[in-house]
């Protein structure tokens, strides 16, 4: 994705942007950050492989990533950083991205 580790401790967390859902329909892939007020779309990032691309782990935690979202219609991408309060939420994240390449999924959604 980058060339050198991103690390978690810098971040402020009490701002952090929590990850909403992956959404998987065949082969494509995405992860939506929606306001859990409203609903509406902040960003997404398609994924796609190699997967490391466009989610890469923190290096000094197991619960941050960085993703890559991009815009579809001007093709302009950014990185931004995500976590989780619990572990066992971040894991299930990276499963959850793992799962769907290894299946071909009509569609499936998976909520955090």
């Amino acid at each position: 994705m980058r060339t050198r580790a991103s690390r978690a401790e810098p971040w402020r967390v009490d701002t952090a942007i929590w990850p909403n859902q992956v959404v998987a329909t065949g082969k494509k892939a995405a992860i939506r950050l929606q306001n859990q007020h409203t609903g509406e779309l902040f960003a997404e990032a398609p994924i796609r492989e190699p997967l490391d691309k466009y989610v890469e782990p923190v290096s000094d935690s197991s619960r941050f990533f960085v993703l890559r979202v991009e815009d579809e219609a001007s093709g302009n991408h950014a990185f931004l950083g995500i976590g989780f309060d619990e572990r066992g939420d971040a894991f299930d994240f990276n499963v959850a991205l793992q799962d769907h390449w290894r299946q071909d999924q009509t569609q499936k959604v998976t909520r955090f």
